[in-house]
C-alpha cells in the first residue's frame, strides 16, 4: 500500500475516532448463545444482539447434521454450481425452503447479500422498473443499483407514495415491487397485503427479503407472508440461513421454477462463486426440520419480546412498537449509542450501538433483538440492568 494511501485512510479513522464513532469488534470466544465468553470481559456475558432468533446456532441436532454433511461432502465444493459444484444437500435444502417459502423452487447463494444482489439485476433490464421501499436494506438497494432497470423510491411502508410511484412505470416491460418484510433497524412490518393487492392493480411483481422474518414471523415462522395470510401470493422470496435458521452463513432466492433456473443459468453470484458448502447446507436443513417440528419456539419467542418490550416502557425507555423480535431504543447521537452500548457490556450484557451509516444523523439506537431461548431470569437481568444504565445515562 502507498504511503499516501495509508496516510489518507489513517487520518480518517482518526477522525472517526476523535468523534466517538469507530466501531469496536467484540470477540466471542465460545458457541453463539444467549450467554457467551468474550475476550473483552471476563465472565458470562448476556447476548441482546444476535439474530439467533430460534436459539438454534448451538442446537445439538444443527451441530451434529453439519459434522455428518463434512464426513460425507467434504469441506467444500471447491467450484461454482454449473461447473461441478452442485451436490445432493443443495437439492435438499433448496426443497424445503420451496416449502417453508410456500413456492415452486429455490436456490442457495453463499449469503443473501449475494442473493439479493444476483438477483435483481438478472431479471430487471432496461426496459423494466424497480419501485423500492426508502428504508430496504443495504443488499436490496445495492441490487436496485447494479441493474439497469429504471429505480424509483418510495417512503417508508407508505402505501399511496407506491402507487404514485408505480404510475410513473406504466408501460414497463416488468415492474417489481422491492421490500424487506421486517425492516430490520426499525423492527416493523411491510405492509404486505396492501402491497399484494397494489401489486395485482399494476401488474407488478413482489420481491420481498424476509431475512429478519423467516423463522420469526406467522404461527409457524414461515415469514411475514403467513404473518398477514397471504402466503401464496408473493412472487419472488429472498432469505438468510445466516439468523434464525442456524445462523451460518448463506442465502436463497425462492420463486417459481421458471425464476430459478433462469438465475441458474444468469445470476453473476451463481456463476462465478462457489457453491454454499455441505455443511451449512446441511446444519440450515436441520433447522428448518426443528423449526416445523417445534413451532412453540416462535411462540416463545414473542412472548419473551413482549415481556422486554413491556419492560423496558415501564422503566421509561421509549422502544419502537412492532411486531417482529427486533426492539429499538432511539438515543439520538452515534457516539453516545456506542458509550451506552460499553456501559451495558460492563455490566455484562452485549448489545450494540447502531449510527451513521448504518442508520441516518440524529437516529442512533441500540437494538435488542430477543432470542427464544432466553430465560425469564436472563430477562428479568436485562431489565435490571437497562434501568441501571439507563439512569447513569439520564436516558430515564
Amino acid at each position: 500500500m502507498s504511503a499516501a494511501l495509508d496516510q489518507s485512510l489513517g487520518a480518517d479513522l482518526e477522525a472517526m475516532r476523535a468523534k466517538g464513532t469507530l466501531k469496536s469488534f467484540r470477540h466471542i470466544t465460545g458457541p453463539m448463545d444467549t450467554q457467551v465468553t468474550m475476550a473483552e470481559k471476563s465472565g458470562p456475558v448476556l447476548v441482546l444482539s444476535s439474530n439467533n432468533y430460534l436459539g438454534l446456532s448451538d442446537h445439538p441436532e444443527v451441530i451434529a447434521a453439519g459434522k455428518q454433511a463434512l464426513d460425507e461432502f467434504g469441506a467444500g465444493t471447491a467450484s461454482v454450481r454449473f461447473i461441478c459444484g452442485t451436490f445432493s444437500i443443495h437439492d435438499e435444502i433448496e426443497r424445503k425452503l420451496a416449502r417453508l417459502s410456500h413456492t415452486e423452487a429455490a436456490l442457495t447463494y453463499v449469503s443473501c447479500w449475494a442473493a439479493n444482489t444476483g438477483l435483481i439485476p438478472s431479471v430487471a433490464g432496461e426496459q423494466d422498473a424497480l419501485v423500492s421501499d426508502e428504508l430496504n436494506h443495504a443488499s436490496l438497494i445495492d441490487g436496485c443499483r447494479g441493474s439497469k432497470a429504471k429505480r424509483l423510491v418510495y417512503k417508508h411502508a407508505d402505501i399511496a407514495d407506491l402507487e404514485s410511484k408505480l404510475a410513473q412505470v406504466k408501460g414497463a416491460r416488468r415492474i417489481f415491487i422491492v421490500t424487506d418484510g421486517v425492516f430490520s433497524m426499525e423492527g416493523d412490518l411491510a405492509p404486505l397485503p396492501e402491497i399484494v393487492q397494489i401489486a395485482k392493480q399494476h401488474n407488478a411483481a413482489i420481491i420481498l427479503d424476509d431475512s429478519h422474518a423467516t423463522g420469526v414471523m406467522g404461527k409457524h415462522g414461515r415469514g411475514t407472508a403467513e404473518h398477514f395470510g397471504v402466503e401464496g401470493q408473493i412472487d419472488i422470496i429472498t432469505g438468510t440461513l445466516g439468523k434464525a435458521l442456524g445462523g451460518a452463513a448463506g442465502g436463497y432466492v425462492a420463486g417459481s421454477k421458471a425464476l430459478i433456473e433462469f438465475l441458474s443459468q444468469v445470476s453473476r453470484p451463481q456463476l462465478f462463486s462457489n457453491a454454499l458448502p455441505a455443511t451449512i447446507a446441511a446444519s440450515a436443513g436441520k433447522a428448518i426440520d426443528i423449526l416445523e417440528r417445534e413451532p412453540e419456539r416462535v411462540a416463545r419467542l414473542h412472548e419473551i419480546t413482549r415481556k422486554l418490550r413491556d419492560g423496558l416502557k415501564a422503566l421509561g425507555f421509549k422502544p419502537l412498537e412492532g411486531d417482529s423480535a427486533i426492539v429499538p431504543i432511539i438515543v439520538g447521537d452515534t457516539a453516545f449509542a456506542i458509550r451506552m452500548s460499553q456501559m451495558l457490556l460492563e455490566e455484562g450484557i452485549f448489545i450494540t450501538g447502531f449510527g451513521y451509516p448504518v442508520v441516518p444523523e440524529g437516529t442512533a439506537r441500540l437494538r435488542i433483538q430477543a432470542c427464544a431461548a432466553l430465560s425469564d431470569e436472563q430477562i428479568a437481568f436485562a431489565l435490571r440492568t437497562f434501568e441501571m444504565v439507563g439512569r447513569q445515562a439520564g436516558v430515564v
